[in-house]
């Protein structure tokens, strides 16, 4: 069987495959009690989850709902800790929270490794990507980025008003991954619907999901296909020539990866970048002082990270437990908030406060445990470069209508418009 047939035979199998799940009710009433009935796509969570979840933390830390057909919120670091590094009682077959809990048997290998990999099979999974995002292999790609965030701002030439989110954020990660994977650049809008179906959709119906996901694996096996026939020196080619014990990898394996590079890849760094530059518009004390001492945007970057992380992962019980006073049963949800880690008083001082001069700042916006972010050094790279190339080339600027900011519903928090004032 060629490398093409393997690929189109064994992907529609695997996807038939994780039709077999276990489907739980759509629920999209409103929250009336966070602590019984939460869900992180409601509009107030995603308008500002911090309140939120400094409330709970006092009052009741690890939160539960039967949304999503049961699920936990922990809101203290410590807890969120003990489950990110414990692989042991929590598998992370799943990630993203949705009404669909796919097969235990996808595990250890998950449907987007090594993210989704349980151990042992995670160390060797992570283990292949870690050449491509050494601090050496992103440094090689600054420059590129440096020129790429220039002329997006040349674009926005003579204009009062820009979408920060729409019209700079989103493209710079686009244009990496693209450029990394070897994808045609112009193909950026189609990336934005994927990152949007992959983790906004989650509470529609599960043939809906199904038709979006089917549309992302299709254009990925298409260039898989162009990548078999045309080999190139990208992070395509290098996945579908990688081996694991001594074979080449599954196409649902191939495909699962650069399906997380391009969704994950894209939306974190997308939001982190806008998040950022959210938070200088409405404050410019802020804004001001790194204008004025570019050398401290490294630590103040840290410290939007941590203020701001864009990222909360999920994992799913192995088996019913009592766990920290709650009973927990198994296949239930643990939404693991790294945001509402960060803000916990108990780890950092002024927790709830953006202090960009922070000194100690041991934040854990890129996750905890094994499955802590591959990609971190090309994501700090990523937002430090776009914002000295902002604050360079448009050293003043403001909300133009805060009420039109928008947030991603998800579990990667970002502003989706950001309209700033800039002439």
């Amino acid at each position: 069987m060629s490398a093409d047939d393997r690929f189109g035979a064994e992907l529609e199998e695997t996807r038939r495959a994780r039709q077999i799940g276990t489907v739980s009710e759509i629920v999209t009433a409103p929250v009336s009690d966070w602590a019984t009935d939460f869900s992180h796509v409601d509009p107030e969570w995603t308008a500002d989850p911090y309140p939120i979840q400094d409330e709970l933390r006092q009052s009741c830390p690890i939160a539960h709902t039967e949304r999503f057909g049961g699920m936990w919120l922990p809101t203290r670091y410590e807890d969120v800790a003990s489950i990110a590094y414990d692989t042991g009682r929590f598998s992370s077959r799943a990630v993203v929270v949705s009404n669909v809990r796919p097969p235990k048997e996808l595990a250890p290998v998950g449907g987007v490794p090594p993210i989704s990999s349980d151990p042992p099979f995670h160390h060797d999974a992570r283990k292949l990507l870690l050449p491509a995002f050494t601090k050496s292999a992103v440094a090689r790609r600054e420059a590129a980025t440096r020129e790429f965030c220039h002329s997006l701002i040349d674009a926005m030439r003579g204009r009062e008003v820009v979408d920060a989110a729409r019209d700079y954020a989103q493209h710079i990660p686009m244009r990496v991954i693209a450029d990394m994977l070897g994808f045609p650049p112009e193909d950026g809008p189609r990336f934005r619907e994927f990152v949007e179906s992959a983790l906004e959709s989650v509470n529609r119906p599960p043939e809906e999901r199904l038709e979006r996901f089917t549309k992302l694996s299709d254009y990925l096996v298409a260039q898989i296909h162009d990548h078999i026939e045309h080999p190139r020196d990208d992070l395509t080619t290098y996945l579908i020539e990688a081996e694991l014990g001594g074979r080449k990898l599954d196409p649902a394996h191939v495909v699962g990866t650069m399906t997380l590079l391009l969704v994950a890849g894209i939306d974190t760094t997308w939001s982190a970048i806008g998040a950022s530059l959210w938070h200088l518009a409405r404050t410019p004390a802020d804004r001001e002082r790194l204008v004025a001492e570019p050398g401290l945007l490294p630590t103040a970057m840290e410290e939007l990270l941590r203020a701001y992380a864009p990222v909360t992962m999920a994992r799913l019980v192995k088996d019913d437990m009592r766990w920290n006073g709650v009973d927990m049963r198994a296949d239930d949800w643990i939404l693991l908030s790294f945001p509402a880690a960060n803000r916990d008083p108990a780890q950092f001082e002024r927790a709830g406060e953006v202090v960009i001069d922070r000194e100690v700042n041991r934040h854990a916006a890129f996750g905890l445990g094994i499955h802590r972010c591959v990609g971190s050094h090309l994501a700090r790279m990523e937002l430090r470069v776009a914002l000295e190339v902002w604050l360079a080339r448009i050293p003043e600027f403001e909300l133009a209508d805060p009420g039109a900011v928008t947030w991603a519903a998800s579990q990667v928090r970002g502003p989706r418009t950001l309209p700033l004032r800039i002439g």
